[in-house]
């Protein structure tokens, strides 16, 4: 596609599900990449055209996807103006309040299989968080010899270099800070959003590039309010769903 979509949002590489209607399988993979971005203006997409040869398919069922994004309020449709994201067209993030014995209780797992730890810088998006080295650790989850979730945890590099590896072959990170380095955890705050996998962790998950993920991020912070670990996790979607419970009195 010459132009790409103005803003934040970028199309990733599209492959065909033979079992599936094809106008369905591009209006989602268009409305995952569009639920990715959060922008406060309109972003303009290409013409049909343009959208039909990056998907491989004909101008109609470009046609009939993006009908579908339409009656879904995803975009607008405006006759001799284009098609436009509407504004903040995006999951917002939900807070949820609970113990950290809960949050490490569904952390953990029996299959669990250590890629590597290693200093590093932390993403752009995590800098915030951070005034300091970080050492990166990754790992993968399994079930039934089966990939489940891709984690990398952000790690404070004082408290990373007491933490030893064996340990998160059977511990959730939580877990090790708290029982095993010795850090009192303070509060723990989770988003958890839709979107679209990279390349790489798509190739670590077995899924294709147009299945869409359940993308986490753990926010821990130790009694002082210091941040201590960034955890970012991409859960598969078809292995994982997101289940809440309130109770009334």
């Amino acid at each position: 596609m010459a132009e790409g979509l103005t803003g934040a949002l970028r199309l990733a590489p599209f492959t065909v599900n033979r079992k599936l209607p094809l106008w369905y399988q591009v209006s989602q993979h268009l409305r995952a990449s569009i639920l990715a971005g959060a922008m406060d203006r309109p972003a303009r997409l290409p013409v049909e055209e343009d959208l039909a040869a990056h998907y491989g398919v004909s101008v109609m069922t470009m046609r009939q996807a993006l009908r579908e994004l339409e009656s879904e309020g995803l975009i607008t449709r405006r006759r001799r103006s284009g098609t436009f994201v509407n504004p903040r067209t995006s999951s917002r993030p939900m807070r949820l309040l609970g113990s950290v014995d809960a949050v490490v209780s569904q952390q953990k797992s029996d299959d669990v299989v250590v890629l590597g730890a290693e200093p590093a810088e932390a993403p752009p998006e995590f800098k915030e968080h951070f005034d300091g080295e970080v050492v990166r650790f990754r790992r993968l989850r399994k079930d039934a010899g089966e990939v489940t979730s891709y984690a990398e945890n952000y790690v404070v590099a004082d408290l990373a270099e007491r933490i030893d590896v064996v340990d998160l072959r059977w511990m959730p990170m939580t877990a090790v800070l708290r029982d095993r380095v010795g850090v009192q955890i303070g509060q723990i705050e989770d988003t958890a959003e839709a979107r679209l996998p990279s390349p790489d962790v798509a190739l670590l998950l077995d899924i294709p590039l147009t299945s869409p993920v359940l993308y986490c991020v753990g926010v821990t912070r130790c009694v002082r309010g210091r941040v201590v670990d960034v955890a970012s996790i991409h859960y598969r979607g078809d292995r994982f769903t997101f289940a809440v419970t309130f109770d009334t009195q």
